[in-house]
């Protein structure tokens, strides 16, 4: 284990807990009667609604368009019958316009079985269109559009295209099973991705728990004409953060405020690589994903690949239900995931997992004074002092904190998971963060 890579400084080793879902071959959720569809489920502005209430809709349909220059296309996850448009609140704490969909109608075929290869002449620009098309964005949890992030300017390198199948978060299983399950699918989107960016290098990065998982893949991806290096990384957290994940890969350093274009990489999740050939071989938009269902409190967990629109609590449902009263439902990961207050709540883009933690699970307890131990400038994995950011941000001096580095942290939750005092550094600094953005947009 020691010689292994990893980021140079900062991070922890935990438990992954992720045995409770390993296991779980993916199956399909079941359709919700109801699909209440959030029109914004990516980066940027939120989609214009393109439906009305009394519309007949289809599978696949788009129903909200992009609405600036970082936004993306929103689709129908069922055919049916348009029956409201409200507001909702994401499980990101965000407010949106959704759709209501009441399931009425037939359902297209997205067929994968015999699916054509498409040889190694599809122009770039029409992999990226079709990108766009589909509403395609990061499923790593940037949700940023993926036709912009794959938009290389002209002229600008590419030396290493990096496959991210690290999932460093605890309980999550989802990429691990597109991996196991999903090798020449997989193999298929790598190609077209490296067909558009052309990288001189591709690299799959995971966690070494998952080295059995890529003889499969590394051979489709062989007899798809684009030989892969798979590299098993140190299992500590954040290693899935593509700015530890490059420092591990290559050595090299994303300047603040850069993206990883910067130093001549691209970072591409492998449920986004799945997503990728769901899009352009399928011709089939972004409108469900693998989302992993676990926790102590879940009686049977599970990765279930679920449609957008469907409720939270309808996947806890289909897994057995609770076995024990939960402390905590996080939409996501436990560490940059979002509590959920609601379970009617929906599943979105960028909903990776639904976990339900026990009260032994759950890291908490009572805000007491700073100790001064400095635990949290330890595993800060970007080098910062976390405590005396939040002080700047408690007593108002925005400007010293981001001289500081405020927005360079990666609300990664390393620190508030160390500290002894239960200070809730990641909450002070997101809350920071937020009110410095506001601040320029008003300038």
């Amino acid at each position: 284990m020691s010689g292994r890579k990893t980021f140079p400084s900062g991070g922890i080793e935990l438990a992954s807990r992720k045995s409770l879902s390993r296991g779980s071959a993916i199956r399909n959720a079941l359709i919700p009667p109801i699909a209440t569809v959030p029109l914004l489920q990516h980066l940027g502005t939120q989609a214009l609604c393109l439906v009305k209430p009394g519309d007949r809709v289809e599978e696949g349909m788009a129903i909200g368009g992009a609405s600036g220059p970082i936004s993306a296309r929103v689709h129908s996850p069922i055919p049916g019958v348009v029956t409201e448009i409200a507001e909702v609140t994401l499980a990101s704490g965000q407010r949106s316009l959704a759709v209501r969909i009441e399931l009425d109608g037939s359902f297209s075929r997205f067929q994968a079985r015999g699916w054509p290869s498409l040889g190694p002449d599809l122009p770039a620009e029409e992999i990226v269109a079709l990108l766009a098309d589909g509403g395609v964005v990061g499923l790593g949890g940037a949700l940023l559009p993926s036709h912009l992030k794959l938009s290389i300017p002209k002229g600008e390198p590419v030396d290493v295209l990096v496959v991210n199948a690290v999932e460093c978060e605890p309980y999550l299983t989802g990429d691990y099973r597109l991996l196991v399950e999903k090798p020449r699918e997989l193999a298929e989107g790598i190609r077209l991705a490296a067909r558009v960016c052309r990288p001189k290098e591709i690299i799959l990065a995971l966690d070494q728990s998952s080295d059995h998982a890529i003889e499969a893949l590394a051979a489709a991806a062989a007899q798809a004409g684009c030989p892969i290096s798979a590299i098993g990384l140190r299992s500590k957290y954040p290693q899935g953060d593509e700015k530890q994940l490059l420092k591990a890969l290559i050595g090299r350093e994303i300047p603040p405020g850069e993206t990883p274009l910067a130093v001549g990489a691209i970072v591409v999740n492998v449920a986004t690589v799945y997503a990728l050939f769901e899009a352009v071989v399928l011709r089939k938009p972004l409108f469900e994903r693998v989302v992993t269902v676990s926790g102590g409190a879940v009686r049977s967990p599970a990765n279930l690949k679920v449609r957008f629109g469907t409720p939270i609590g309808s996947l806890i449902e289909e897994c057995g239900g609770l076995k024990t009263v939960p402390k905590r439902i996080v939409a996501g990961g436990p560490f940059i995931g979002h509590t959920v207050l609601d379970l009617s709540t929906p599943v979105t883009k960028g909903v990776s997992g639904v976990v339900a933690l026990t009260a032994g699970e759950v890291h908490e307890g009572t805000r007491t004074p700073c100790i001064g131990c400095g635990r949290c400038i330890e595993v800060c994995p970007m080098g910062l002092n976390p405590i005396r950011l939040l002080k700047q941000v408690e007593h108002s001096l925005g400007a010293e904190a981001l001289e500081a580095g405020l927005l360079d942290c990666k609300e990664c939750g390393c620190c508030s998971y160390v500290c002894p005092a239960r200070v809730p550094l990641v909450e002070g600094l997101r809350l920071g963060k937020r009110a410095a953005r506001s601040a320029e947009a008003v300038r």
